[in-house]
């Protein structure tokens, strides 16, 4: 029986084939699919911000930022061991609003991009399909079993990753 299993702002999920990973309201936001094709177990994560750095809080949520939550949802998908074999899949990182003067808001969605394709280059990740940039919301959804991913625009055009 195949689970669809969302996944919502700032937060993953992991599971395995043959069930199906969903995300809405990718905007700014990235969408970052791992997946390892010998097991067909994969994970979905929607981080909201590039790096947990400049936050000082010991209370922050780990799947908000690209730096914390593709390590986490890594280590998930691989029981702790060496990630070696796995691939991904990004979308998002949309340029949703426009800002007069530079500030942290500015540019979030390409940093969002920048940060998620540096952290899964430093463990080793190819990323083998992206659906970035623009100005216009996404929707992604992973089949675990395939790990074909389609991405749906908020101006209704589908396309396959």
């Amino acid at each position: 029986m195949i689970s669809r299993i969302k996944v919502g702002i700032s937060d993953y999920k992991v599971s395995g084939s043959p069930d199906v990973l969903m995300t809405l309201g990718l905007g700014s936001c990235v969408g970052i699919a791992v997946y390892d094709p010998k097991t067909r177990i994969g994970g979905l994560s929607h981080i909201m911000l590039p790096d947990s750095t400049p936050f000082s809080n010991r209370d922050l949520k780990p799947e908000k930022f690209a730096d914390l939550a593709i390590p986490l949802m890594v280590s998930k998908i691989t029981n702790g061991k060496f990630n070696i074999g796995l691939i991904a899949k990004i979308a998002g990182g949309a340029s949703m609003f426009n800002f007069s003067e530079l500030n942290m808001c500015s540019n979030i969605g390409e940093r969002n991009v920048l940060a998620v394709k540096e952290k899964l280059k430093e463990m080793g990740i190819p990323i083998i399909a992206s659906h970035t940039g623009g100005n216009i919301g996404r929707t992604m959804v992973v089949n675990l079993d395939t790990f074909e991913i389609n991405i749906m625009t908020a101006n209704r055009e589908i396309t396959k990753l």
